[in-house]
């Protein structure tokens, strides 16, 4: 099948709909119109996860005084560029998701956790809300190691123990049951969209990724741009 037409077909079955063709897409090939909805669906699936998480983990909000989960999905969306902000000490992306897991970090996992997933995301894309002719084209190798990531992430949710053998968030798994399978299917499609926006990546710049990092790894892989 020849690759325009899989893409189609991926995009079909993985996206939502596109909306009605606007002027501006004149400065657009096909792989920009195609980057673009793969960053608004990304967004929207850190939107939904971070939405699910608090629902799973109330206690995690109370942290903050008068924070509400509209006013976290506020925050993250007019915060243009780097996922960056004070109460997680300035870190951000990878950097941030170790936070989840610092036994002594006493503030909201849960944004800790949509920051620097979200602040990964974006940076994978170049920062990019929308891509044109004359944009940087996207690192392939960055995208493939975004995706490893997300797959490290979820091992480590489901791996990764306080002392008393809590985990640091609730997501799939309540008091030994797995009982909300919704967090495999969001964290599942983020694993695809990148993987096949990495290959788009690839074959637009006649690229190939490597396999130099593996999920096996418990550790954040910097992503190499």
């Amino acid at each position: 099948m020849p690759r325009t037409a899989a893409l189609m077909l991926f995009l079909a079955l993985l996206l939502p709909g596109c909306g009605g063709y606007e002027l501006k897409n004149i400065a657009k090939s096909d792989i920009d119109l195609v980057t673009d909805e793969f960053i608004d669906e990304t967004r929207a699936l850190v939107r939904e996860l971070t939405e699910k998480l608090y629902a799973r983990n109330p206690g995690e909000l109370r942290k903050v005084a008068g924070m509400t989960v509209e006013r976290r999905l506020q925050l993250l969306k007019d915060t243009p560029g780097p996922l960056d902000f004070p109460e997680l000490g300035g870190r951000e992306g990878i950097v941030a998701l170790e936070v989840v897991f610092n036994p002594a970090f006493e503030g909201d996992r849960v944004f800790a956790l949509v920051a620097g997933l979200g602040g990964m995301l974006r940076q994978a894309y170049g920062y990019n809300t929308e891509t044109y002719l004359l944009s940087e084209p996207l690192e392939p190798e960055a995208l493939k190691t975004s995706a490893r990531n997300i797959e490290i992430l979820v091992w480590r949710l489901k791996n990764t123990r306080r002392a008393d053998g809590r985990p640091f968030l609730v997501t799939s798994e309540y008091r030994g049951v797995v009982d909300n399978l919704s967090f495999e299917r969001l964290f599942g499609k983020l694993i695809a969209l990148q993987e096949m926006m990495a290959r788009i990546a690839g074959d637009a710049g006649d690229r190939r990724v490597t396999r130099a990092v593996h999920a096996a790894s418990s550790m954040f892989i910097p992503l190499p741009i």
